[in-house]
């Protein structure tokens, strides 16, 4: 059977498995990997049952060695299957899963609530509040940035903007200090994380206050790297980059309260760039709209901005709207 492909393999799977439960597996797959399982099954010999049971074994053993790698670490996992099947099968499936897992460091801390990670973190070091957040998914690290004290935003937000590389003993000793059961898969190799997409994307994730409050001080002490960083996401003043016909596409996205209460405070340049791609009597009314609204407070008027921002990015990532952030030249075809 090692003559066998992974595709080959993949595709004996499904067919021992049944058309109900391939279906459910499809569902996970992109357009191109089903077209190449499909192909690979239409072109499958008769297949005995001897190899269809040996796909079936590995499959299994496969699922149990990842059962026991989330559980109880790669340490963990291989201990067990050494005792249950030998060394060489064992090191066999543990090769096969570090290829095909890639699990990052703190992969534990990435199932962990932010408010949990927040304990463990919030008085360490900048330099290692900035590796941990480098490392979680940005939505858990925006939560988490926004959460530590004022003090600590920028700094932090500055270091992962600025790391580059980092060797496999600090990450492991900066686990150790956590001590958590994180499942790690490190290599001799540095790692790579952080950097300047690495803060765009937890920037772009925070509450707006965080995010205005970091670029500020970023202008003072660094004002390149908060150029460079402004240049990579899109803030709401930023609005004034669309094109007129994607701004009458998100007018069409956005709520009437939350576009009146977010045009509460922004230059006359912003708020003419919205009301120049409505009606005119329907600018009217927004603009009457606003001025009824009396005084409001700041952050009510962020939270609407950011959820136009965050109807702008939905929009950018479904490809109905081109964003032409600062810096970029944008090519049309």
């Amino acid at each position: 059977m090692s003559a066998l492909t992974g595709k080959e393999k993949a595709a004996i799977l499904l067919v021992s498995l049944g058309p109900d439960a391939s279906a459910e597996v499809f569902k996970h797959l992109s357009d191109e990997e089903i077209e190449d399982l499909t192909l690979e099954i239409a072109n499958l010999d008769k297949v005995s049952t001897e190899v269809k049971d040996e796909v079936l074994n590995e499959f299994h053993q496969m699922c149990v060695a990842y059962d026991y790698i989330s559980h109880g670490g790669m340490d963990y996992a291989k201990e067990v299957l050494e005792k249950a099947l030998g060394a060489s099968k064992a090191n066999n499936i543990i090769d096969r899963l570090t290829a095909s897992l890639q699990v990052r460091p703190f992969d534990q801390l990435r199932k962990t609530d932010p408010s949990q990670i927040l304990n463990f973190i919030q008085n360490e070091h900048p330099q290692t509040i900035a590796l941990i957040l480098a490392y979680l998914d940005s939505e858990q690290s925006a939560l988490i940035l926004s959460a530590l004290p004022y003090d600590k935003q920028t700094e932090v937000a500055k270091r992962i903007a600025t790391m580059e590389r980092t060797t496999p003993d600090i990450i492991k000793e900066v686990e150790r200090v956590l001590e958590q059961k994180l499942s790690s898969l490190m290599t001799n190799e540095y790692t790579v994380a952080g950097g300047i997409d690495s803060i765009v994307d937890i920037l772009n994730l925070a509450d707006r206050a965080t995010e205005k409050k970091i670029l500020e001080d970023l202008d003072e002490g660094d004002p390149e790297l908060a150029e460079t960083i402004r240049q990579k996401m899109f803030v709401f003043e930023d609005i004034t980059l669309l094109a007129d016909r994607d701004i009458q596409i998100l007018l069409r996205q956005v709520d009437t309260d939350d576009l009146s209460l977010a045009l509460k405070t922004v230059s006359d340049e912003v708020a003419d760039k919205i009301f120049n791609n409505q009606s005119k009597r329907a600018a009217e009314m927004l603009k009457e709209d606003i001025e009824f609204l009396g005084p409001v407070r700041i952050s009510d008027v962020e939270e609407a901005q950011q959820k136009i921002v965050n109807e702008i990015r939905k929009l950018e990532d479904a490809g109905e709207i081109i964003v032409n952030r600062g810096g970029e030249d944008e090519v049309v075809v």
